[in-house]
């Protein structure tokens, strides 16, 4: 992210609630977005957060969350300069403890009993389908620009899955069918000394709600179906639908699951190779990625 932009769009909000600058100090930095704690010169803190595509309709979902009692943190002040996003939010401090697995079932109970948002970008079973031949065209465009080289493994694996796609993606709108965070980690889940509030909301979605409960779990380690069976499992006990344990696409509910997760994260991880970040040094890690997601993805669908 540019420093100059910014500082810019932290003078912006801080204009337009009226405060002095503030100290800044980094706690999350990446290429397309960034976190820090701000303190003013009265020792009071906030949260600025920016962002550019695709993480800039963030503070629209925030809002649509808080609207309907999903509890998240305050957002003070929201500004667009140069198609960058920065807010202001609330500071939550520290956690009083990591979110666990009854945490996170908690929240997505309240997540995904929440009335669909028409504004939220669609991920039903006709796009579900959709996503290995989009991965497919990422590729394509990968090998015209010269990059993704020696990956004919990957456009067969993205071939098998695009075939089988559609007896697969059965299921895709039974319920839980809606709100979906999309980054859906404990990391996500601010446990504090008064309740939960829940987290970066910059790619959510409407969708099968399952893909919130695959990604609890997170992506570096083999996919587990019986952890993820018990999570399913914990999420009915705690109040979410029944439906949650119902076979999709001929395949139990967690490997389904797990297994269109892993798809959905391929076809992101290609988009973010040749749009978002286009930057052919990260190349031999994102294939190493995709190429892992793959196969776990052709395992899981038994493709």
């Amino acid at each position: 992210m540019d420093e100059k932009l910014t500082a810019e769009l932290l003078t912006h909000l801080c204009a337009v609630k009226g405060l002095p600058l503030p100290e800044r100090a980094e706690v999350r930095v990446w290429s397309m977005s960034g976190v820090e704690r701000v303190t003013f010169p009265d020792r009071t803190t906030a949260i600025f957060k920016y962002a550019k595509q695709p993480f800039d309709s963030e503070a629209q979902a925030l809002r649509l969350a808080h609207t309907l009692g999903v509890p998240v943190p305050e957002l003070r002040a929201t500004a667009i300069l140069d198609g960058c996003l920065g807010m202001l939010l609330e500071d939550l401090g520290d956690p009083a403890r990591d979110a666990d697995d009854l945490d996170g079932v908690a929240a997505a109970v309240v997540l995904h009993g929440t009335r669909t948002a028409p504004a939220l970008p669609l991920l039903d079973e006709e796009r579900l389908i959709g996503l290995p031949a989009r991965a497919a065209q990422h590729l394509d465009q990968l090998h015209q620009a010269g990059r993704w080289p020696d990956t004919a493994d990957i456009a067969d694996a993205l071939a098998q899955i695009t075939k089988a796609a559609g007896p697969r993606a059965v299921g895709t709108t039974l319920a839980p069918f809606g709100w979906v965070h999309s980054e859906f980690h404990p990391t996500s889940l601010h446990i504090g000394d008064h309740g939960w509030r829940l987290l970066d909301f910059a790619r959510t979605f409407t969708g099968p709600g399952l893909l919130d409960l695959a990604s609890w779990h997170g992506t570096l380690e083999t996919p587990d179906p019986v952890r993820m069976r018990v999570f399913l499992d914990q999420y009915v006990t705690a109040g979410g639908t029944p439906d949650a344990l119902a076979e999709r696409g001929g395949l139990p509910a967690e490997q389904w699951a797990l297994g269109w997760h892993r798809m959905w994260a391929v076809e992101w991880f290609m988009e973010q190779s040749i749009r978002w970040i286009n930057d052919p040094a990260t190349d031999p890690a994102y294939i190493t990625v995709v190429r892992r997601h793959l196969t776990d993805a052709l395992q899981l669908l038994e493709v």
